[in-house]
C-alpha cells in the first residue's frame, strides 16, 4: 500500500467517525500538493468547526513544514475553527495535537510519539 493510499484511507476513516457524530465534513482534494493548500478535513457542527491536517505515520516523530503550520494558523484566524494535527498511529488510533504543541525544529515543526501519547487527546475529547 502506498503512503498516499494509507493516508487517504485514514482520512476517510476520520471523516466517517465525524459524520457519524453529526458533523458536516469535507475532505480537500489534493490537500498535500503544496504547503499553502487547505487542510485535509474540515468538520462543522452547529456553527462550530474543527480543521485537521491528517498524518498516518508509524515513526517515532512527526514533522510538518512551517508553511503548512502557517496555513493552518491562518485557517484558525479566518474561520474561528480550531486546527489540529491528527496523527493516526497503527494499533493506537488517533491523537490530536494543537498547533502550539508542535515544537519548532531546524526545518519543521515536530512532535514525538511519546509527547503525543502523553497529551493523549483523543477525538471524543474535542467533539462538541
Amino acid at each position: 500500500m502506498t503512503r498516499y493510499s494509507k493516508g487517504a484511507r485514514s482520512e476517510r476513516e476520520l471523516m466517517a467517525y465525524l459524520h457519524d457524530n453529526s458533523f458536516s465534513v469535507v475532505r480537500s482534494a489534493g490537500s498535500g500538493v503544496n504547503p499553502m493548500s487547505p487542510p485535509d478535513i474540515v468538520a462543522i457542527k452547529n456553527g462550530k468547526g474543527l480543521v485537521f491536517e491528517c498524518k498516518a505515520w508509524d515513526k517515532d516523530s512527526l514533522s510538518i513544514e512551517p508553511d503548512k503550520i502557517a496555513a493552518l494558523e491562518a485557517w484558525e484566524r479566518n474561520t474561528g475553527h480550531t486546527a489540529f494535527v491528527a496523527w493516526r498511529m497503527n494499533g493506537n488510533g488517533w491523537f490530536f495535537i494543537r498547533l502550539g504543541e508542535m515544537k519548532r525544529a531546524e526545518k519543521n515543526f515536530t512532535v514525538t510519539r511519546s509527547i503525543a501519547t502523553a497529551i493523549n487527546r483523543r477525538l471524543d475529547s474535542i467533539l462538541f
